[in-house]
């Protein structure tokens, strides 16, 4: 390496051992791997002790890893002789910035940006059920360095919080509240935003056992969030590659399946009723299956030839049919809106609690779930043939 780069390395080895070091970043990447863009750089604190969290943004994904603080070092010499034309170095002395040029390279010096470390621990305000100063929402990019909230994702920083008051809710009602253990499933986590979430509410803010398994079919989504897992210290927290159909649920104590598209929702509720967890939460994502089932009766034929009101009228009608089955196989249910419709438009939430007292009155409701089909012409539902 050139001179400055040396520098560079030297000065991020001196803040380290002085516990002055902020965060890096190496940008303009000239090298051969393809689609890599960036990489961030940031302490932090975990079980294992302290790490370096490395952040690899591509142009569709991110790939996060965590090292000891030789082994970052060493990573980031690598880096820099590997592509990367741009490093920005900050800590609480001085900030660093280095230009790799094709015959030259340059090291300039500046104030501060940060007067004082970023925490790395995962301390919390015990009355606040979301903490914006953990470590996975910032690895997520819903948080800043600082722990602030992002504008562009505010909405989803909402969504995070009301879906935890939701859980906390449902788990203070019912039989798990005596619990020290608990075993959660989310069928379709996604990028794990509220999975993360759900686990770091129930183990650390409550104090439980969490065992925690993530379900998403995307495998570069799988492998970024058990990276995150890692870093964070969330030993209880994993993520497993695979469909919700094909999945084969442990003895979980609570089910969620947040946005499956269509019978996806009907296939997680029925793993959820199979398995006899206490609480199953399932917010639906599309309709299709009973909408193309409809047949409008005379009634309502004028009402129901608008696209707009035969969608809406499917929703209903899906979401109240999965109410009355889950009722039918022993849960006490709720249908609400999760979030006000300008955060998400898919904002039903159905949350269902065992109901160990009082036997479902099955025919009663088996009536109401025929009369229902009948009126609309709806010959099969899915979570209907599940079960039977």
């Amino acid at each position: 390496m050139s001179d400055p780069a040396v520098q560079f390395i030297d000065e991020l080895g001196r803040s380290l051992a002085a516990n002055e070091f902020v965060k890096l970043t190496l940008s303009n990447y000239k090298g051969t791997e393809p689609h890599l863009q960036k990489v961030a750089v940031r302490p932090i604190e975990t079980k294992k002790g302290r790490r370096l969290f490395f952040q690899y943004r591509y142009d569709t994904r991110d790939i996060a890893k965590n090292y000891e603080a030789k082994e970052g070092v060493s990573q980031i010499e690598d880096l820099l002789t590997s592509g990367f034309r741009s490093g920005h170095l900050f800590t609480t002395s001085r900030d660093l910035q280095l230009t790799v040029g094709k015959k030259s390279s340059r090291l300039s010096s500046g104030d501060p940006t940060f007067k004082e470390a970023v925490t790395t621990a995962h301390d919390r305000e015990k009355h606040l059920l979301v903490d914006p100063k953990a470590f996975y929402l910032k690895a997520l990019g819903i948080t800043t360095d600082k722990g602030e909230v992002r504008s562009q994702q505010q909405n989803k920083w909402r969504q995070i919080n009301k879906y935890v008051e939701i859980l906390s809710g449902l788990f203070d009602k019912s039989s798990l509240r005596e619990k020290k253990q608990l075993r959660l499933v989310d069928m379709g986590s996604g990028k794990g935003y509220l999975t993360f979430a759900a686990y770091d509410y129930f183990s650390n803010v409550r104090g439980l056992d969490v065992a925690m398994t993530g379900l998403e079919r995307r495998s570069e989504l799988v492998e970024l969030c058990n990276r995150i897992a890692d870093s964070a210290g969330f030993e209880g927290l994993r993520f497993e590659s695979g469909t919700i159909d094909g999945f084969e649920v442990p003895d979980a104590h609570m089910l969620i399946a947040l946005h499956a598209c269509d019978t996806a929702t009907d296939e997680a509720l029925y793993k959820g009723i199979a398995a006899k967890a206490e609480i199953i939460v399932a917010a639906p994502c599309c309709h299709k299956e009973v909408r193309r089932q409809i047949k409008p009766p005379a009634v309502l034929k004028d009402i129901l030839k608008h696209g707009t009101m035969l969608e809406r009228e499917a929703e209903t009608i899906t979401d109240g049919l999965r109410a009355m089955l889950l009722e039918r196989s022993g849960y006490l249910t709720k249908v609400f809106e999760f979030v006000p419709v300008e955060h998400t438009p898919k904002n039903n939430m159905i949350a269902a609690t065992l109901n160990r007292e009082n036997r479902p009155e099955a025919e009663r409701l088996q009536g109401q779930i025929d009369a229902v089909k009948a009126f609309y012409g709806i010959r099969e539902q899915r979570l209907e043939n599940l079960l039977a």
